[in-house]
């Protein structure tokens, strides 16, 4: 069988590359050399880049069979994601592998700047010895302001309290009370400005915070301060900074992204109070170790078609522990769905109730469709082409949630409305500490059965001797049974058998006793790949 192709065209820890190697064909190019990149793209089926390959709908055309485009690292200023998205590619990066680094250069940013730490040392070098020229300040009993409490700005709190500073923090996204957990207080823009002593910035770089620290924002800080940025060039205005440096009105900094990079010129350059590095924040070991690793698990779960948490254009975003369980099973359901269904239904519904629904479970309507698909179109479905097969299809979708749930902890239901009106059902939880999936109604008819990778069900009127006749003729076929469950509405009214057995009963057979029992419908289902 012929490996997938996963096509690295930058350095990747060898860590990485071992966790590929076993499973996938693995190839090398030069992602920086663009003819040499889109003549390698033609067959592959994953993209592994860090910043220099610039993955665009050139790419996306050249490559008929990718499925994903990993940045082994946190941005994606290289990387057309909405282009992507059009061409059904997932795209996933490793946001968490440079969090540690990125918080201790901050650190080790901030530090520098109280203490003149690379101004004594190159004064040093040279000869001289110059002890009270760079008498610095201690950290302790110090206001520092965190501009941003993401994941990054939460362990730069959390480090420097251990310095006994006290810690504020500007971030309009964040609750007061989570703030207060992590003992930081919330304060406005401008009060961070004002009462701090050090400012760390920690955003993203959008088009609201492009700018931020202006210079009508360093004319609110003390003299004494000391600025900050491994975050993302631009968020402060290096001009501005220069400016405020000059008059005095800022005491130093410590930077190590800039607007335009690389950056070997800039005004801040001149300054003996400004500690500059060349975008170090992510560079360590570790880091480059953790995001080679996380981006070779992301390609692999990608490729074998499960969710991926790291995916950044896969509606649903992080998903919660206690969600995660239901995924294969709202995916099963949403296969069982179709096979009952013979189709794909004008409109869809995924229902989930219980305790699960106190967490974000979009996820859970993503899984069901990309399960609804699977076995209805030639192309692979992914979380991604999921969504945009049930909008050229005109599918209807809706998730409906609510923490009602009287005879399961938790249930996921998959309901659509076929072409003619009729509406088609399964549901399905999840029971005991190993999330053991359980069918629990299917059209109706209430039951319990663990899915098995082949199935059968049936519909017919309710009268005695028809269990037999499915047994012999299971028998005489040479299939075993695994389970069996009959429902019905009342005696001598409408029935379902639904069947568990050890192998596939094909066409025919189906066909065959459907016809014997007088059934309406008789739906196999086959859930192996």
């Amino acid at each position: 069988m012929t490996k997938p192709v996963v096509l690295v065209a930058e350095e990747l820890s060898p860590a990485g590359i071992a966790l590929l190697e076993p499973d996938f064909e693995v190839r090398h190019t030069d992602g920086a050399d663009r003819a040499g990149l889109l003549a390698a793209v033609a067959d592959v089926d994953a993209i592994i880049v860090r910043s220099a390959s610039k993955i665009d709908a050139a790419v996306f055309a050249a490559a008929p069979g990718l499925r994903v485009v990993a940045r082994a690292g946190v941005g994606l200023d290289n990387v057309d994601v909405e282009a992507a998205t059009r061409a059904g590619v997932m795209v996933v990066n490793a946001p968490t592998s440079n969090i540690v680094t990125a918080a201790e250069h901050a650190i080790a940013l901030l530090l520098a700047t109280a203490r003149n730490v690379p101004q004594g040392h190159s004064a040093l070098k040279r000869g001289e010895w110059k002890r009270s020229k760079y008498t610095g300040v201690e950290l302790q009993e110090k206001t520092v302001g965190v501009l941003g409490l993401g994941r990054i700005g939460v362990l730069v709190a959390q480090r420097l309290a251990a310095f006994d500073m006290k810690v504020i923090a500007f971030d309009p996204y964040v609750q007061a009370a989570r703030a207060a957990q992590l003992g930081v207080r919330l304060v406005t823009l401008d009060e961070l400005l004002r009462d701090s002593d050090f400012i760390t910035v920690h955003l993203p770089k959008t088009k609201e915070t492009l700018g931020l620290i202006g210079d009508r924002e360093l004319r609110l800080v003390k003299p004494s301060v000391r600025i900050v940025n491994a975050a993302r060039g631009g968020i402060v205005d290096e001009n501005a900074l220069d400016l405020a440096l000059k008059e005095g009105r800022v005491a130093g900094a410590g930077i190590d992204v800039f607007t335009s990079e690389p950056c070997t010129d800039s005004p801040l350059f001149h300054h003996d109070n400004v500690v500059v590095t060349p975008h170090l924040g992510a560079s360590t070991h570790e880091a480059q170790e953790k995001a080679g690793t996380q981006v070779a698990r992301s390609v692999r779960l990608a490729l074998s078609g499960e969710f991926v948490p790291d995916a950044v254009n896969v509606r649903g975003g992080a998903v919660a522990e206690d969600v995660k369980p239901g995924l294969p099973l709202a995916e099963r359901l949403g296969r069982i769905f179709t096979a009952l269904a013979g189709g794909v239904p004008a409109r869809l519904e995924v229902e989930v109730r219980g305790e699960i629904t106190r967490h974000d479970v979009k996820v859970l309507e993503l899984a069901a469709l990309k399960g609804a698909f699977t076995d209805v179109v030639e192309e692979s479905v992914t979380y991604v082409n999921a969504p945009l097969l049930s909008r050229d299809r005109g599918l209807e979708v809706t998730l409906t949630t609510s923490e009602d749930s009287p005879d399961w902890r938790n249930l996921v239901t998959v309901r659509g409305t076929m072409a003619d009106g009729v509406t088609v059902s399964v549901s399905g939880t999840l029971t005991g500490p190993k999330h053991s999936e359980r069918i629990v109604e299917v059209n109706g008819y209430a039951m319990e059965i663990a899915p098995t990778p082949h199935m059968a069900f049936f519909a017919y009127t309710d009268r005695p001797g028809v269990v037999g006749v499915v047994g012999r003729l299971l028998g005489d076929a040479g299939i075993n049974i695994a389970g069996m469950q009959v429902g019905r509405d009342e005696k001598g009214g409408e029935a379902l058998i639904a069947l568990t057995v050890d192998s596939g009963l094909g066409q025919e057979l189906t066909d065959a006793i459907a016809e014997e029992i007088g059934a309406d419908r008789g739906r196999r289902v086959d859930l192996e790949d």
